[in-house]
């Protein structure tokens, strides 16, 4: 009987090359993804693109703007600007805090001066950080490096200028807010605002590229692990309608944080327009909110949530 030779191995040869063709092509677009990973988190805009004369700002919202430039403990030299209410008619307790303002992950800190401008009708003194490699600041963007900066900027205001941690509320937006969250766990400041922020930037990267596996993505931002070691008097504002962070990742970080906490809904505005379309309730919020860290003595249950 002839014996005729097996056919079957030679037809796997093509299936066994094609599965290592997609492996290697598959680990390829992963390690790429791994490389690129800082690329797709942060988008700074160096000086000087961005508007950058202090007096005219100042003039435009009837305040005082200056340039003020510090150390981070790692050697770069950052840079933030320092916007003062002007002369009110009668004393306002919100005029003597600062607000610590720690921005999204795009642009530099000049393209804040709309809502800093606005900031100033509350009345609240607003010291607004661009993070390594955003504006005038020197350095790259990282993790470890954005904490470092939250750092430097707090030792700033509290120890070179003097200003009382009483008298600081740290405020931190989408990106700025697991900066925010990061620092209040080491400080004690008055007050914490989070606004349009996540839990993880893994639970960020899962609904927004669901095909990179979470166990490849090294940058943590971890706020959802950290928001219960945060005591000081917190508020939360996200709206249901952002698409870039859901209100699902920000209803979850106030409901992981202890009290005393509120949130503030600003229904049918996009990530980056809260301020806008929140309007005159968006502005009493924050003004309720700085006041009552201004005051000495407040009850507790004056700012548990509503």
């Amino acid at each position: 009987m002839t014996h005729v030779p097996a056919l079957e191995p030679r037809r796997r040869r093509p299936l066994v090359r094609l599965v290592a063709s997609l492996a290697i092509a598959g680990a390829i677009f992963l390690g790429m993804l791994m490389l690129l990973e800082s690329s797709l988190i942060y988008f700074p805009t160096a000086y000087p693109d961005g508007f950058w004369d202090t007096a005219a700002v100042g003039a435009e919202g009837g305040c005082t703007v200056e340039d003020c430039f510090f150390p981070t403990a790692d050697g770069h030299r950052l840079h933030a600007w320092w916007c003062r209410p002007g002369a009110w008619s009668e004393p306002d307790p919100a005029s003597t805090m600062v607000l610590l303002w720690f921005h999204g992950n795009a642009g530099n800190l000049s393209h804040r001066a709309g809502m800093m401008l606005k900031l100033q009708s509350l009345p609240v003194q607003v010291f607004l950080v661009d993070y390594r490699g955003y504006g005038r600041s020197q350095g790259k963007p990282s993790e470890s490096g954005l904490y470092q900066d939250g750092r430097a900027a707090w030792r700033y205001l509290t120890e070179t200028r003097g200003v009382t941690p009483s008298h600081v509320i740290v405020f931190g937006k989408s990106l700025g807010g697991a900066v925010a969250v990061d620092l209040a766990t080491e400080v004690g400041p008055a007050g914490l605002i989070v606004q349009s922020s996540f839990t993880s930037i893994r639970e960020m990267a899962r609904h927004h590229y669901p095909f990179v596996p979470g166990a490849l993505i090294r940058t943590r931002m971890d706020s959802l692990a950290k928001i219960s070691r945060v005591r000081c008097p917190k508020l939360f504002i996200h709206s249901p309608a952002d698409e870039i962070v859901p209100f699902e990742l920000g209803q979850r970080l106030f409901e992981a944080a202890p009290e005393p906490k509120r949130l503030h809904v600003v229904p049918g505005a996009s990530h980056n327009e809260t301020d806008v379309v929140g309007g005159a309730a968006y502005l009493a919020a924050l003004r309720d909110f700085v006041h009552d860290c201004a005051e000495p003595g407040l009850s507790p249950a004056r700012l548990s949530s509503s």
